[in-house]
Order: structure tokens, then C-alpha cells, then sequence
């Protein structure tokens, strides 16, 4: 694909950029996501680039029935432009591993994206897209070095510059030999000024230009929503702060969510600084971007806040804020839908690989060697009964085998994900054609995942891959009969 100069203009304007937050997930730009497409599946790896426009790579490790080709297409999840996908690229398979499988897409704006699958095999050509989150989330100032070296090179082009023009007045029309005489040198004097001063114009015309590009391209920069949390009782009140810029088109509401596994909000509330106590919640959403539920009983303390909304257009969101939970404030009961749990504080030590749950229940994890980051897993736990057997009589939760949380213990990382990936699943709906917004996240048959009829097994593993390395805790959910149950982890990543 070829790019225009504009947007080569501007990959080099932010070519220095680099996150602080991501979007979907805090501090976690990839995206990790299992998808069937007919009989064939993939395990599909986006890194996502920190600038917009920006090059995305992709990966593909394909199972199930043989896969002889992969296109990829990257286009809009919303709107006209998604019924009109540009002509697909091929993916290139390793030499060692021919169900190994990379490319490289443009994105070329910020918004909801999807990238689309392509297949072709032994089972015939098949279909199926990955939703993605494309923005740019902060810009650094040039470094000292290359700002140095660019200097330097610039102030060589100048005086070269001059040097020509002072040359070319004072000895380009004398003979071999000649010397120019002193009105001539006068002559190259004032046009070495006239030239110097010409240049210092185009520099500041130049640096005008730049800043205003600068200018604009940080209007694109991701500006999570505000949250401004009120706790009255054990009420409390998220009030989301719609982003209103200068220009509309980067205006961002907060009354235009989608459900996600059947509420609009997914809230996890984690006590800090020891990470003690965790809730999965489900806020409502009582008035135009006031999100609202009544607490359960929660341990005194500072919360940290992270709740994930899906935008009308596909775009997921983490908010985070922070409360402060008084001692003896009066609570309810949780929700059915809801989940908690009480792990020993991280001054106690390191969770091994087997957690004991309240009703003797075991949640154990299959845990890997050794932990990389930015390393694509499929990390596996299991539930089992009192016995050490299988748990007996599962049931999806919200929908799914499971939910997980993978959370960094210094805050900078917090993804909440699922049997499927880390992407919302209202964005995958409407990446794959379903309307999230009328059946309401629980239709999974058109998407080829378990419905409430089949049968739930005591396994379940989250396509997850650490952004960043040191220690990590994970809050794993599943559930049998009418109970929630609530597995957490600790690792530290390599």
C-alpha cells in the first residue's frame, strides 16, 4: 500500500512516540484472540503500533483443518468504508513451522479497526475478523542525541548554503585565474547576509509548520474518559465526563455504550496498596454516563477502580479512578452476578499455582516454565471439587468458560479477558456481523462458542501476553452450580 505524503509527514513527526496507557486495556496495547473460521483455527497476535498512522504486525499460529493461505485486510469495524475492504495481503509462512504465520498491516486512523481474515485450505475458503483499537496514546520529545546530530546536519546544510551563494556572486563570472576585486567581495558579503536571512526565514517558516502539526496531531492522542466517583452509603456513583474537544470528529460520548457479556460496564475493584480484596461488578447505567451500583460489604481502604465499556462504534475502554471505602460502611450483598475474593496481602508472599477456594473447591494453574514478556500464551487453570476431580456441574459465567483479570501490582497493566482473547466481545460480535446491541452478548452460536445448552468444561485458557516485565497478580473466574468462584495468582514476568 502506498502511503501519501502527508501521513509519511506525520509517521516521522511521531515517530518518537510511545505509550503510557493504553485504551481497551491499561497499559496493554496488543491484542490476543483464539477465532474459528469454519473448521480452521487461529491463534492470532496483533502488536499494535504506538503511533497513528502506523504499521501493525500481525501473527497467526493456525490448528485444526490445514491452512494453505492467509490474507489479511485491514479496514473500518463501523461505517460505510467496513462494506469496502481494500485488496487482502498475504501472509508469509515460516519455513520451519508452515502453521506459523506473519504479516504487516497500515493503519492509517484512529478508531475502531478490524483486521479480516481471509483463509483458504483443505475445507474450502473461509472467513473471520479480530476487532482492534487503533490510536495513538502519547508523544515524547526528541531525543537528545538525534536532536544533537539533526542540529548539526542543518547547520552544516546552511552554511553550505551561503557558502555556494557567497561563491557564485564573488567568482562565477571571472576568468580562470582572475581574483575578484573588492566590489565583487562586497557584492558576496551582502548576499551571504541576504541568504543567511532567507534561510532563517524558511527555518522559522519550517518550525511554525512543525508545531502546528505537532499541535494537531496531539488532539489525536488518547484522552481517556473522566471519572469522577461519589460514594454515599454504600452507593456509588461513577459519573463519566464526556471528551469534548475542538473538533467533533474527535468528540467521545458517554451514553453510547454497548452491552458486553450483558451489562455495559465490567468493574473490577482491587484494595491497594496489597491487592487483598477484589470485586468483578456490574454498575448500571441510571442517567446519561452516571453508572451506578450499591457496594457489597468491601474491606476499609483505597480502591483502585477499573471499569470496561464497549462505544457504540466497537472502541473498548478501561476507566479508571480510585475510592476510598470507610470502615464500617453498610453493604449488601453481592450481585448474582458478581464475584470476590480475599487473597493473602503481597507482603504475605507469592500465590503458588493451587488456590484454595472458601467451599474447599481447588483452582489450580497449569503454569508455564518460565513467564517472557511480550510473548503470546494460552495460559490454562482448572477447577476441581474437594476430591482433587473435575468440579461437577459447570456453568458459563457471563456467558463464558471463564473471565480473567491481569493485573501489574504497581497498576501500570490491568486487562480483563476471556476464553476467546482480550477483545470485547461486543467488538468481536460486530466485527463478525452480529448486532451486539440486540442480543445483548449472549447469542454465541453465530461466533462458535458454547451456549448455555452445551456443556462447560472444569478447563479454561486466556490468549494473554504480558506487556512489560516484574510481578503480576491474576484473578481468575468460573463458576459451577449457582457459585462464583475466584482463583488468584501471582507471577513474575521475565
Amino acid at each position: 500500500m502506498k502511503l501519501p505524503l502527508r501521513a509519511l509527514l506525520i509517521v516521522f513527526l511521531c515517530l518518537l512516540a510511545a505509550p503510557r496507557r493504553a485504551h481497551a486495556h491499561v497499559g496493554s496495547k496488543d491484542v490476543f484472540e483464539q477465532v474459528n473460521a469454519g473448521p480452521y483455527k487461529l491463534f492470532v497476535t496483533i502488536r499494535m503500533p504506538t503511533v497513528i498512522p502506523g504499521v501493525a504486525t500481525v501473527e497467526v499460529r493456525s490448528s485444526g483443518a490445514p491452512i494453505s493461505g492467509l490474507h489479511i485486510t485491514p479496514l473500518p469495524l463501523t461505517g460505510e468504508a467496513s462494506r469496502h475492504p481494500p485488496t487482502a495481503d498475504p501472509m508469509t509462512p515460516s519455513t520451519a513451522d508452515p502453521a506459523f504465520f506473519t504479516g504487516s498491516i497500515w493503519l492509517m486512523a484512529s478508531g475502531s479497526w478490524q483486521v479480516r481474515f481471509e483463509v483458504t485450505g483443505a475445507a474450502g475458503p473461509q472467513t473471520t475478523s479480530v476487532p482492534v483499537p487503533a490510536i495513538a496514546i502519547s508523544t515524547l520529545k526528541m531525543q537528545r542525541g538525534l536532536g544533537i546530530t539533526l542540529a548539526a546536519l542543518g547547520l552544516f546544510l546552511v552554511l553550505s548554503m551561503a557558502g555556494i551563494v557567497a561563491a557564485s556572486v564573488r567568482e562565477a563570472r571571472l576568468e580562470p585565474g582572475a581574483i575578484a576585486s573588492p566590489t565583487r567581495k562586497r557584492r558576496a558579503i551582502v548576499a551571504t547576509a541576504a541568504s543567511l536571512a532567507f534561510m532563517a526565514l524558511l527555518l522559522w517558516g519550517g518550525a511554525k509548520w512543525w508545531n502546528v502539526e505537532a499541535a494537531s496531531y496531539s488532539l489525536d492522542v488518547y484522552h481517556p474518559l473522566t471519572v469522577d466517583p461519589a460514594l454515599t452509603g454504600n452507593q456509588l456513583d461513577l459519573n463519566v465526563l464526556a471528551y469534548k474537544p475542538d473538533s467533533e470528529r474527535r468528540a467521545r460520548s458517554n451514553n453510547d455504550f454497548l452491552p458486553d457479556h450483558g451489562h455495559l460496564m465490567h468493574l473490577y475493584a482491587i484494595r491497594q496498596p496489597e491487592m487483598d480484596a477484589v470485586f468483578h461488578l456490574h454498575p448500571i447505567l441510571a442517567a446519561p454516563g452516571d453508572f451506578r451500583i450499591s457496594l457489597p460489604v468491601m474491606p476499609p481502604g483505597q480502591y483502585a477502580l477499573y471499569g470496561d465499556v464497549v462505544h457504540a462504534n466497537g472502541f473498548p475502554e478501561t476507566l479508571v479512578t480510585k475510592i476510598t471505602i470507610p470502615a464500617n460502611m453498610p453493604g449488601g450483598p453481592l450481585g448474582d452476578e458478581d464475584a470476590a475474593a480475599h487473597p493473602q496481602p503481597l507482603s504475605g508472599g507469592q500465590l503458588g499455582s493451587s488456590y484454595k477456594l472458601p467451599d474447599s473447591f481447588v483452582m489450580v494453574w497449569d503454569r508455564p516454565s518460565t513467564i517472557t514478556a511480550n510473548t503470546a500464551y494460552a495460559f490454562r487453570f482448572r477447577l476441581l471439587n474437594a476430591d482433587g476431580k473435575p468440579a461437577p456441574d459447570m456453568q458459563p459465567y457471563l456467558g463464558m468458560a471463564g473471565h480473567a483479570a491481569f493485573v501489574k501490582t504497581d497498576g501500570t497493566v490491568f486487562a480483563h479477558t476471556h476464553p476467546e482473547g482480550s477483545a470485547a466481545m461486543a467488538s468481536l460480535m460486530l466485527a463478525n456481523g452480529s448486532d451486539p446491541s440486540t442480543s445483548n452478548n449472549m447469542d454465541m452460536n453465530k461466533m462458535d462458542m458454547p451456549t448455555h445448552n452445551e456443556p462447560i468444561s472444569n478447563t479454561v485458557e486466556f490468549p494473554y501476553g504480558f506487556p512489560s516485565s516484574g510481578r503480576y497478580r491474576i484473578f481468575v473466574q468460573m463458576k459451577h452450580g449457582s457459585t462464583v468462584e475466584t482463583g488468584v495468582f501471582d507471577t513474575t514476568v521475565q
